[in-house]
């Protein structure tokens, strides 16, 4: 009776060690979007569609230039509160395009674009 009792104690606590490590494994925040956090705006690989894994992530207001990205990307504003990005032809967030809106995203030929400009 002892072993089988003892059995079901280890049996009990393996069980709870694999939930509770499988739980921590599984959390994502809630508010990321494709793995781009509240907050930011992100860009992904070419061509990686859908969304997946960001290769940019931005959070400070302004231009920020980019370098060797052509083809196709997705870009998305995952900020708050009605904070707007766009994507520049210029350097220094000049010649700049329509505005994305928060919590949407575009998928663009970044090939004639030079920097992303995030706007509060």
């Amino acid at each position: 009776m002892r072993k089988m009792f003892r059995g079901a104690a280890a049996l009990a606590t393996s069980v709870v060690a694999v939930l509770a490590l499988s739980g921590t494994v599984e959390a994502k925040p809630a508010d990321a979007w494709a793995g781009c956090p509240e907050g930011a705006v992100c860009i992904y690989p070419q061509n990686q569609n859908p969304a997946v894994k960001p290769t940019h992530v931005f959070y400070a207001y302004g231009a920020h230039n980019l370098s060797n990205q052509f083809g196709n990307h997705w870009v998305l504003n995952n900020q708050y509160g009605g904070a707007t990005a766009n994507l520049c032809k210029g350097s220094g967030g000049r010649d700049c395009g329509s505005n994305i809106a928060a919590k949407t995203g575009v998928y663009a030929d970044l090939t004639p674009i030079n920097s992303v400009r995030l706007n509060p």
